[in-house]
């Protein structure tokens, strides 16, 4: 059945013995068999047995058709949809709407109505039967369309002006209707029917009401959504996420739009108005900010091509420390410059770094022969030094003497070789100056015997070292650093070298 039910005059049907219901639920006239059955031949003023006779002409004979071609076969017709079959009815519903009726001896056909009778048509060269079934059929087919009518109202698809449609419509087939039948209870039944479609309409208007009330409050959450968006709008703003969600609540829009209820004119406009005005509240905000940040990268340009054109200029010097420390500065002057837009930056980058490549790879190479020569100098320098630690120990005074003169050639030797690594600076040197103080160790010794007054002091002095050299012992036991054990066993060496001298 068909959702559309509303029923309109053209509906109507035409006195027929055979009858069908249309896609839209209403009850339609099919043709009568034989001449003289239509409400034409009701409304002729004299009996149908005063008209002469004609015989029916001999049907045509069909003539044969041609044999269609294969490419004409290849082409199907369009498919036609059958007509609905016509609604069957018992005979014991016939029986019971004939009883309403008769038929006179002119074939005129009556309908009762209470207390009185109406003629609702006349049926010549019919039987009484005959007669009272058509009639009675065109009764059921009204009582049908009710029935179709009242099934309709429970449809949730039906609209409240259907409704309406389709009430005037049965009004005005069931107010005199040329049938035969109970008509008082189908006026009952219609009025029950006007009841329950008042009913059915206060239910859709009320349905329509709390769906445009939910419309309206799913639509203002989507338009809060983007107030919200507008008024939290800042320098933390992250624009191209918050576009991201302007253009997703826009397409909630959209797809509300689509799948709800119709809102009201007004409140749709006053809720597109706010929607759009927290658009362009963002718009406006991002197009500032657009060009509030182009002027910035413009200035940001400006100041790292100024760093550039500085890195080129001293990006050749070998003033290696204070040039390390003007590329220092430019750099933290280029992160406090900011971006200047990742394209830019990007190609701006490449040429600082070019300049300060050219000096950095420049410093690294001299280091690295400074580096070379200096290991070239530490091999001299330990030669040298195993050298002069081969001129002790010194036990006398002229041992010492030709010790000093020997170490004298020495160290002019040591001072002309030049630097050496850093790190072996402290035990190189160390192990030199342990070489003087042995040797000045047995000259001091030497000078101190021949003086009057050095008696007194050597005990003191002896004792001093006893204490230090103990004192060295525990240090040295106690030290896992290889390199500071080197240099306190150096030392006590040079101590025993002096307590040997004063003993």
């Amino acid at each position: 059945m068909a959702d559309n039910t509303a029923i309109t005059p053209e509906n109507t049907s035409t006195p027929q013995k055979d009858h069908t219901v249309d896609a839209a639920g209403q009850v339609a006239a099919a043709p009568a068999p034989e001449a003289g059955q239509g409400q034409a031949a009701a409304e002729q003023t004299a009996p149908a047995e005063d008209a002469p006779t004609q015989s029916a002409p001999a049907p045509a004979v069909p003539k044969p058709k041609a044999v269609p071609s294969p490419a004409a076969l290849a082409h199907k017709a369009p498919r036609v949809k059958a007509a609905p079959a016509a609604p069957s009815y018992s005979q014991e519903e016939i029986d019971k709407a004939e009883a309403f009726g008769r038929v006179d001896e002119q074939g005129n056909v009556f309908v009762r109505e209470g207390d009185q009778e109406r003629q609702v048509g006349q049926f010549p060269n019919a039987d009484t039967k005959e007669a009272l079934n058509l009639y009675a059929r065109r009764y059921l087919d009204l009582k049908e369309k009710l029935n179709l009518f009242a099934s309709r109202l429970r449809s949730p698809k039906i609209k409240a002006h259907e409704i309406d449609e389709s009430l005037t419509s049965l009004k005005e087939e069931t107010k005199q209707p040329e049938a035969v039948g109970d008509l008082a209870a189908l006026r009952t039944q219609l009025d029950q029917l006007a009841e329950q479609g008042q009913a059915r309409k206060a239910e859709l208007a009320q349905a329509r009401k709390d769906a445009m009330a939910k419309a309206i409050k799913e639509r203002t959450a989507i338009v809060e959504k983007a107030e919200d968006l507008a008024a939290s709008l800042g320098d933390s703003t992250n624009w191209r996420s918050t576009a991201d969600k302007f253009r997703s609540l826009f397409e909630q829009w959209q797809h509300h739009q689509r799948t709800t209820i119709r809102i009201d004119k007004a409140d749709a406009d006053a809720l597109w108005k706010r929607f759009s005005s927290a658009r362009t509240t963002f718009n406006q905000a991002r197009r500032k900010w657009a060009q509030q940040r182009d002027a910035q990268r413009s200035e940001t340009k400006r100041i790292k091509e100024e760093i550039i054109a500085e890195a080129d200029q001293i990006k050749d010097s070998t003033d290696w420390g204070p040039t390390s420390h003007q590329f220092n500065e430019l750099m933290d002057r280029w992160k406090q410059a900011g971006r200047a837009g990742r394209q830019d930056d990007d190609a701006l980058w490449a040429r600082f770094r070019q300049a300060a490549d050219v000096f950095f790879n420049a410093r690294q190479a001299d280091r690295d022969k400074t580096s070379v020569n200096e290991r070239e100098n530490l091999t001299k320098k330990e030669a040298l030094v195993a050298k002069a630690e081969a001129l002790l120990p010194v036990k006398d005074t002229k041992a010492a003497k030709q010790a000093r003169q020997e170490l004298a050639k020495i160290q002019e030797e040591w001072d002309g070789i030049g630097f050496v690594p850093r790190d072996d600076v402290r035990r190189i040197e160390g192990r030199m100056d342990a070489v003087d103080r042995q040797i000045k160790a047995v000259e001091d010794a030497a000078w101190n015997q021949s003086d009057p007054e050095a008696d007194a002091r050597v005990s003191s002095f002896e004792q001093q070292l006893a204490a230090q050299l103990e004192n060295l012992d525990r240090r040295i036991a106690a030290e896992q650093d290889p390199a500071k054990k080197q240099e306190l066993e150096a030392e006590k060496a040079t101590k025993e070298q002096w307590m040997n001298a004063v003993r």
